[in-house]
């Protein structure tokens, strides 16, 4: 595809092969006109795609009346809400870049971002209306605060009153002189290693990567996603905001993360992304229902279970699967698993993936044993989240799966993963020195992650560059997979980071999934008990020892964990410990930690 000037919509040009996202955007609400584009649960609200073209058009020219143009950048902090997908679309046909803050952030962190980006225009909603007004006054650039619920408070402007302010502007003629190579969005790094970095994605990155799941994915007619991860991460924003625009998938918005689960049933989606967690949740749901049935049906289900297991673990190592186990198999997905399916709102289902962090094979096989082939992909900010995805019909468990359609990808000398794609970034805002950093001199992308191929050509990640361990022996381990490993063992483990490097052995920190830990304490005789108060109880510490060593069985001698230590509390985004998207901060938690750390070596 290459860049230049929008042309008008071509006879039968579909919004795949459109210019720029905004030019797709226009040719999906044209064609669907009376279907409903963004919803919320149980039609609360909802907006068909030719009214949220009105409305995105009126928006529009009220913003360019307040001075927002091509090449200028919003700033959007807003939960899962339809105003959302209205703001960003609004400020993409200006060809303005909309970017979005991660609303856990502090003032501090948002007047950095406000101060990198140069966002001259801030729109939010009541609820961090403070920390927003609080940013500005350390961000001097910012002219225009709007509040999309309730009442403007003075210094503030409400979206009522900026939507249809001018009536006359031509969004068309807007639209028709955007470029393919205009920067679209920028999507901060979560800083696990210095100050977030912009990475600036083009309307032509965006596209080339909707394009190659087009190829993988065949989304049918009346498709749902669900928005309800932070917009801030690439995951979200092409997934749940991008990806319906082209293909006129509708979309629920989930204004709390912690209810997704609740909201399958109603959308029964026809993609479902999640991050690890979420499937590591619903697997030990899944399995805490079925232990708590009556123990002829437990046995009956189980017994289901542990058949499908094996035919799975047959399909995956190219062995033949007996046809007296596929026929138990099939009778147990019919009067079992169909049902589990139904239940969880998954019955519809086009794909299912999983990212961002690796994932348990055990979680994984439970998924395809009941029929859901949960499928991991690989991605990062810098490539739109697009890189490597298992074909649906193909998956491989423990792998990323083949480079997706249009990205080339080779290992370098030391094994880092290497990317070639019309997907990949032109480079980072504000920092020439860092995107040179990032790419080798004939132009190849250094992802930071470690991987091996595969006979098949399937990908394997082993783990960041930056975050492998080196024992003091000088073992290369993947504290990730040993952590992945830790947390399946015992559901009382949430979180846990492992502490080796140039050490002689192995230990961890380890946090108390704070859903699971209470009612395992319920059940055990200890009432009321606070986090706090179960990390430091005998009865809690032998039973993560038990989970501990569970997951020392599965790992090899130089990677098991030899002594932990229980934190007080839980770990949340944003939080001293983890990035946003739940990544670990490793060098601020080592820092935080070092006497606890100190001690498990004394």
């Amino acid at each position: 595809m290459e860049s230049g000037v929008t042309q008008p919509k071509a006879p039968g040009r579909t919004a795949v092969e459109a210019e720029t996202v905004a030019e797709a955007f226009r040719i999906t609400a044209a064609e669907r006109a009376d279907q409903v584009a963004i919803r919320t649960k149980a039609d609360a609200f909802t907006i068909t795609w030719g009214e949220l073209l009105a409305r995105v058009d009126a928006l529009a020219g009220g913003l360019a009346k307040l001075g927002v143009g091509r090449g200028e950048t919003v700033a959007l902090m807003l939960s899962n809400r339809p105003e959302f997908h209205l703001c960003d679309l609004a400020a993409m046909m200006l060809g303005a870049t909309p970017f979005s803050i991660y609303n856990t952030y502090s003032p501090e962190q948002i007047s950095y971002l406000l101060s990198d980006a140069d966002a001259k225009t801030v729109i939010c909603e009541q609820q961090y209306l403070a920390q927003v007004l609080e940013a500005k006054a350390a961000a001097p650039a910012v002219q225009n605060v709007i509040v999309v619920d309730g009442e403007a408070p003075q210094g503030t402007l409400a979206l009522s009153e900026v939507e249809g302010s001018d009536p006359d502007f031509d969004v068309e003629a807007s639209v028709a002189q955007l470029h393919g190579s205009d920067v679209l969005t920028l999507i901060y790094t979560s800083g696990t290693t210095g100050p977030p970095k912009g990475v600036q994605l083009i309307h032509r990155n965006l596209l080339a990567a909707v394009e190659g799941l087009d190829e993988l994915i065949e989304f049918p007619q009346d498709g749902r996603v669900i928005s309800w991860l932070p917009a801030a991460h690439v995951a979200e924003r092409n997934a749940h905001h991008y990806l319906p625009i082209v293909f006129g998938l509708q979309i629920t918005c989930c204004d709390d993360p912690r209810q997704v689960l609740s909201y399958l049933p109603e959308v029964r989606p026809s993609w479902f992304f999640a991050v690890p967690r979420i499937w590591e949740k619903l697997k030990a749901g899944l399995e805490t229902m079925i232990a708590a049935q009556p123990d002829e049906q437990q046995q009956r289900m189980q017994g289901a279970l542990d058949a499908a297991l094996r035919k799975v673990r047959l399909e995956q190592s190219g062995q033949e699967v007996p046809a007296e186990l596929a026929e138990q198999v099939a009778q147990a997905d019919a009067e079992i698993f169909a049902g589990l399916r139904a239940m969880l709102g998954l019955d519809q289902v086009e794909a299912i993936n999983v990212g961002a962090a690796p994932t348990p094979i055990e979680v994984l096989e439970f998924f395809h044993a009941i029929g859901l082939p949960l499928a991991e992909l690989w991605g990062m900010s810098e490539t739109c989240g697009a890189g490597t995805v298992n074909p649906s019909d193909r998956i491989k468990i423990g792998t990323v799966g083949p480079p997706a359609p249009g990205v080339q990808i080779k290992l370098d000398s030391d094994g880092e993963v290497l990317m070639k794609s019309d997907v990949v970034m032109p480079g980072y805002r504000n920092l020439p020195e860092k995107t040179k950093e990032a790419f080798t001199e004939d132009g190849w992308l250094r992802t930071g992650d470690i991987g091996e191929f595969d006979a098949d050509g399937y990908l394997k990640i082993v783990d960041r560059k930056k975050e492998l361990i080196i024992s003091a022996a000088g073992k290369n381990m993947s504290p990730a997979n040993i952590e992945a490993t830790l947390k399946t063992a015992s559901p009382l483990i949430g979180q846990a980071c492992c502490i080796g490097d140039r050490r002689p052995y192995n230990t961890a920190l380890i946090v108390l999934d704070p859903d699971f830990a209470p009612a395992w304490a319920a059940t055990h005789g200890i009432e009321g008990a606070t986090l706090e108060e179960l990390a430091h109880d005998e009865r809690v510490r032998a039973a993560v020892q038990e989970g501990v060593d569970a997951a020392n069985e599965k790992l090899a001698r130089v990677e098991q964990i030899k002594n932990f230590t229980i934190v007080e509390g839980d770990w949340l985004p944003s939080g001293d410990e983890l990035t946003p998207t739940m990544k670990l901060k490793r060098k601020p938690i080592a820092e935080k930690y070092a006497a606890a750390i100190a001690a498990m070596y004394a």
